[in-house]
């Protein structure tokens, strides 16, 4: 399970910023799961996060900078020896930004073992890497890599195994996990797997159709039941679905819906695009849920029903239907997501994470809770009040005076001419 990301120079987040799925003793713990640590202590991890703010305030980049260093993890090694340097996205709003490194760090679960690794990117090297360990509860350094240093790696206890070789074999601009985990190193690899197995990205705009492709081979397997029951749960009018060949020989599905002549099975292209969207989500989600992994949704609510997010949010929180701990982060611009509607919280105040941006264009990350919100307030009227911040500076009717002051000034500016 993830428990924390820290990051820096990362796309629009400049100074360091904490993302944390670990609850703290003074929150509600409906929502909350027990994880049991190594040296007979636990934490309370939170299965669901959700960010919102205004457009343009970083929400889908704190997402997109987990996305980085899960592909810098897992492509380090391999892909990276063909660039002149590190490829990496910094904040592009200030220039010395490109001289100074990027910063990754999480902490996570992994077989009931706590660990904490990141690494630091420069323009042409790894600056630094470092990976800890909490078998019993107490801190262990399994690496300390330090590219400033003469000996840039040194090994604390030396618990790692085949070091030498590990250190012969990594390149500057790579990182010494990606390398292990392309060896399959008996230690360091499953640190590696879990990169590989987590960290999954869905937005509305990018891939769609292999979503889409990948639900529909999952109903020829396991998972054919629950996705028919999800589609026919999400009130579409849809029944079942038929998977056939288009006249090219490639599979497709029809989704057969209700109608008052009895059943009928529509062409993929006549389906609407929350239908699509619904159906593309659905591959992936269940099979996070089976996996126990954490997936990350760009805009949960650009092309789905505000009810079908709720939907999402509670196959979660449901400990039955997410019995392996699989946890989702999303960001939204929907606050009706944050309350059910008889007026409950659907989102307590810790899984609530907000943005904005600062005067310098640098993305700030803040939990709800740092508002203070009130027990029985209501968080989505709140939220669109601005009485947490991370909404736009907009007036009502701004936007049309603005048009109207723009036009007036254009025509007085072609009758001088």
């Amino acid at each position: 399970m993830l428990l924390r990301f820290r990051v820096a120079n990362v796309r629009s987040l400049r100074d360091e910023q904490e993302l944390s799925f670990v609850v703290s003793d003074d929150e509600t713990r409906a929502a909350v799961r027990q994880v049991e640590l190594a040296g007979g202590r636990s934490v309370g991890v939170l299965p669901l996060i959700g960010i919102f703010g205004a457009n343009a305030s970083g929400k889908s980049n704190v997402l997109a900078a987990l996305v980085d260093m899960r592909s810098a993890v897992l492509n380090s090694y391999a892909r990276w020896a063909s660039y002149d340097g590190i490829p990496r996205t910094v904040f592009a709003l200030e220039s010395k930004a490109a001289n100074e490194p990027s910063f990754f760090e999480v902490d996570l679960v992994l077989d009931g073992v706590r660990w904490t690794y990141g690494f630091e990117l420069g323009r042409a090297r790894v600056e630094a890497e470092w990976l800890h360990s909490y078998p019993r509860g107490h801190r262990q350094v399994w690496l300390d890599r330090d590219a400033s240093r003469g000996e840039a790696y040194e090994w604390p206890g030396s618990r790692v195994k085949d070091r030498a070789q590990l250190v012969r074999r990594t390149r500057p601009n790579a990182l010494l996990l990606s390398t292990a985990g392309t060896d399959n190193h008996p230690q360091l690899s499953p640190l590696f797997h879990w990169f590989r197995r987590n960290l999954w990205l869905i937005n509305p705009e990018d891939e769609r159709t292999q979503r889409e492709a990948f639900t529909r081979q999952e109903l020829s397997g396991a998972r054919a039941r629950r996705i028919e029951e999800l589609l026919r749960v999400a009130d579409l009018g849809i029944t079942g679905t038929e998977v056939a060949e288009d006249g090219r020989g490639r599979p497709t599905v029809k989704l057969v819906h209700r109608s008052a002549a009895g059943e009928v099975a529509f062409d993929w292209q006549q389906e609407s695009f929350g239908t699509r969207s619904w159906f593309a989500l659905l591959g992936p989600m269940l099979l996070a849920l089976d996996e126990g992994a954490v997936l990350l949704v760009d805009e949960l609510d650009a092309s789905l029903h505000p009810r079908f997010a709720a939907e999402v949010v509670r196959l979660f929180h449901d400990p039955y239907a997410n019995p392996n701990g699989a946890q989702l982060a999303f960001t939204s611009h929907d606050p009706s997501v944050l309350t059910t509607p008889s007026g409950g919280r659907l989102l307590e105040p810790g899984q609530v994470w907000l943005t904005e941006k600062d005067k310098d264009g640098a993305t700030e990350l803040y939990p709800l809770t740092a508002a203070e919100p009130g027990k029985d307030e209501d968080l989505m009227k709140s939220y669109l009040a601005g009485a947490f911040g991370a909404v736009p500076s907009l007036v009502e009717g701004q936007i049309a005076r603005r048009l109207l002051a723009a036009r007036e000034y254009g025509e007085h500016e072609v009758g001088q001419s």
